[in-house]
């Protein structure tokens, strides 16, 4: 039986109780005051130290508020909202490496921490965009610079769509205060002093990189050695997901763990060769300095990036724990690196990296307590159980994290981690070591690292392209992952112990969860946040149809790609058997060609005569008032336009009707009013083109000229959703059209407010209740968090009296 007075203050109880108040605190979708957390802070600190009974609770008590006080910094620390759109003269330094794209180019910029500085930006961390056609100006931008220039600015806020990414809590993770652009960058953008500092040494080694190495390869070599990932592009990266390369690419805590070893046997082997040194320094004692100070060299290089600093402490913990003679069991030495990352810096369990880097770690510490003994047959079978540890310990971990899971990587990873661990990266890391001593000195060490990455990046393209790289998982319920956990521990148990095929049933939550599908007769729509744009997915009990995706703007944002077609598969979506193109402007079918690579659905629809370059080559069949088919018990009706309608874009707009047992939804696009008018002058004429509906996609994103009072009052919708992008400078939705849409009855729902919305026309849960079948949910209420954007943003929220 356990006894509570023997925990020891930093062993792996501590650790874990740590772990689960600091997750606590960050789960919670609202923030304790700091008032009640600070006093809390210290009682637990003061229990956890001296109340040795206590010791598990008031750890647990302790990364609550210690969690809860870094969140409430990091957020206060965010723009507030009486300076959003605001503009503002700046002085600062540009951190990390700007990244220049076709039309802009982003960066990092420090505000200076003086008194000249506006007070809400003083030393707080931007991230900017410099927008110009001609990239010759932008190129002026170095790490290092120090400039003053004009930016607009507004607090960091990200879509919320399932299966997206969450720019809100990367804000809050990394301490980002302020996203922006500049104001006429020619005019008011000047340089004040030249590059200087770590960024613009790195810089100035990639350059160098790109210059010895005259083969696609150098944007990989540039990867590897100093965390440059600016030169890898869509398709790299899909391939690096699908083989499950990613962790070896991008810098990370095993770049960091691998030089620090490095450095470590170099000093072994050099106390082997003059034994003397022993005399004055022991070798184990000099290993662990080195092993400190190559990983603190490489954190450096990398730009003392979140990932490897929390890397770097575990390394100076183990570290520590050698120089200071206290040897430790790996499991204790692991609780005690946790425990001083999560001291550290309790915001980086919002990153995957540490789940995946101690929960890796702990899978093999408890497996393989014997790897690396042995002969070599010995040693490599020991390297294979690894890999088939880390891949089924750590399976469900990923699947949760990414939605997805690399059936490839186990092979992969079997290939690249030796190769690239034992060859490539030590060239790279050797070119960078001369190089920094003598320029041209490393050139030839950064050819031979390009030289031997080469040849096996075919293979690896191959094999991410082969159809079975990738599986993609729905978005699974929150009890999902420590069921699939719970069942990875049970199959890998000794031999021999019973039911182990029975744990295969823990992964089912998690591998096969609840798609939330329409029973036959039912439909759903789900409206995603893509900003100033449209596109909704309709759900009948076995099909798909996405009208519109999204807008693709000339900047390099496709939101098809970044937007859609995740939230696709995190909704579960196996095929679209249709995708209507409502118009042919970029802020509706800008995304469909992305979201048509990865669903190559078989009907494609737009209005007749459709133009534009976001439907060029799609080959569109048209959507002509009275064309419908019915799915599942669902009717598919289009209303518009009719025959021999000219294209007049947003006029032409395709009108969908659904029609399903429970309900009826209407689909709009950006018709204007004078085709509202006429809708509702064809419905009086003709009962089937009705458009009274039960739900009802406001037209033109809830502008000054759609939503004609008729056509409001004809709909007759208990709900009006809007689809428009967080302060976009059109002023949509209108706060008048949002008006006369409440004061005929309807709920009013914005995904600039709410994220992505999802509204089913289902079967009432009570026969005798009218329209129960309804409930709208948004993503940011079903999904609440305590960094989330719209409870600092006023007036956003339209909701019936």
């Amino acid at each position: 039986m356990f006894e509570a007075a023997r925990t020891p203050p930093f062993g792996k109880l501590v650790a874990i109780t740590l772990l689960a108040g600091i997750g606590a605190a960050l789960a919670s979708p609202r923030l304790l005051p700091w008032q009640a957390m600070a006093p809390l802070l210290l009682l637990a600190a003061a229990a956890w130290w001296r109340l040795r009974r206590a010791r598990v609770l008031a750890a647990f008590a302790f990364g609550f508020a210690l969690a809860s006080l870094h969140a409430a910094h990091a957020l206060a620390l965010q723009l507030p909202p009486d300076w959003e759109k605001r503009d503002a003269t700046l002085s600062g330094r540009i951190v990390d490496l700007p990244t220049h794209e076709a039309r802009r180019s982003q960066f990092r910029f420090r505000v200076d921490d003086d008194a000249s500085q506006p007070a809400p930006l003083r030393g707080r961390l931007l991230r900017l965009a410099w927008y110009d056609d001609d990239p010759q100006p932008r190129a002026a931008l170095k790490a290092g610079q120090r400039w003053r220039l004009q930016a607009r600015v507004r607090a960091p806020r990200g879509l919320r769509n399932p299966g997206g990414p969450d720019a809100e809590k990367y804000a809050l993770a990394q301490r980002l205060s302020v996203n922006g652009y500049l104001r006429d960058p020619q005019l008011s953008a000047r340089l004040l002093a030249p590059p200087s500092g770590l960024d613009a040494w790195r810089e100035a080694m990639c350059a160098r990189i790109a210059a010895a190495v005259p083969t696609p390869a150098a944007r990989f070599v540039r990867a590897l050695a100093l965390g440059d990932t600016r030169g890898l592009d869509d398709a790299d990266w899909e391939v690096l997901r699908a083989t499950g390369l990613t962790h070896l690419i991008a810098i990370s805590g095993f770049h960091v763990g691998l030089a620090a070893g490095f450095f470590a046997l170099f000093a072994r082997g050099l106390w082997w060769l003059l034994p003397g040194l022993g005399r004055r320094v022991p070798a184990v004692a000099a290993a662990s300095a080195a092993a400190m100070a190559g990983g603190l060299l490489y954190a450096a290089a990398a730009g003392f990036a979140l990932p490897t600093v929390r890397t770097w402490l575990m390394i100076a913990v183990v570290a520590g724990l050698r120089l200071l003679r206290r040897p430790q069991r790996g499991a204790d030495a692991l609780a005690l690196a946790a425990i001083a990352v999560m001291l550290a810096d309790p915001l980086a369990l919002l990153g995957a990296g540490f789940w995946l880097s101690f929960l890796g770690v702990a899978w093999l510490l408890w497996c393989l307590p014997a790897a690396g003994e042995g002969g070599w047959r010995e040693r490599l079978g020991g390297f294979v159980s690894a890999q088939g540890v880390a891949s089924l310990g750590l399976l469900p971990l990923c699947a949760a994290l990414f939605g997805q899971a690399s059936l490839a990587g186990p092979l992969a990873n079997l290939i690249a981690v030796p190769w690239w661990s034992l060859v490539v990266v030590p060239l790279a890391l050797i070119g960078t070591g001369l190089e920094t001593v003598h320029a041209g000195a490393g050139a030839f060490a950064w050819r031979w690292a390009a030289a031997c990455f080469e040849p096996g990046w075919p293979w690896f393209q191959a094999l991410a392209g082969s159809g079975l790289a990738l599986w993609w998982l729905p978005e699974p319920r929150w009890f999902a992952l420590p069921l699939a956990l719970l069942g990875a521990f049970w199959l890998l148990l000794p031999r021999g112990t019973p039911g182990k095929a029975l744990a295969l049933l823990l992964w089912l939550p998690l591998l096969w969860p609840d798609r939330r599908l329409p029973a036959p007769g039912e439909a759903e729509l789900v409206v995603l946040d893509v900003g100033q744009g449209l596109s909704v997915l309709v759900r009948t009990a076995h099909h798909s149809l996405l009208f519109d995706a999204g807008p693709a703007v000339r900047d390099g944002f496709d939101a098809g790609e970044r937007a859609v077609v995740p939230a696709l598969h995190a909704l579960g979506v196996r095929r679209l058997d249709a995708a209507v193109a409502s118009h042919g402007d970029q802020d509706h079918a800008g995304g469909l060609a992305a979201v048509l690579r990865a669903f190559p659905a078989p009907l494609r629809l737009g209005p007749p005569d459709i133009a534009g370059e976001a439907v060029r080559g799609l080959d569109l069949k048209t959507c002509e008032a009275g064309r419908e088919w019915r799915w599942d018990g669902v009717r598919l009706r289009f209303l518009h336009p009719p025959r021999h309608f000219p294209y007049l874009r947003n006029e032409s707009s395709c009108v969908l009707r659904i029609d399903s047992e429970h309900g009826s939804a209407l689909l709009t696009g950006d018709i204007g009013e004078v085709v509202e008018r006429d809708l509702v002058r064809r419905a009086a004429q003709t009962p089937a083109e009705t458009v009274r509906a039960d739900v009802v996609l406001v037209a033109h994103h809830g502008s000054a000229e759609s939503s004609d009072p008729a056509f409001v009052c004809a709909v007759g919708a208990r709900y009006a959703l809007v689809s428009s992008g967080y302060g976009n400078r059109f002023g949509h939705p209108r706060a008048d059209v949002v008006e006369r849409w409440r004061r005929a009855g309807a709920e009013v729902a914005d995904t600039a407010a709410g994220g992505a919305l999802r509204i089913g026309l289902r079967a009432p849960a009570d026969a005798a209740a009218r329209n129960a079948g309804l409930r709208l949910e948004t993503r940011r209420q079903a999904h609440p968090r305590l960094w989330d954007a719209s409870r600092r943003a006023p007036g956003l929220s339209y909701r019936p009296d």
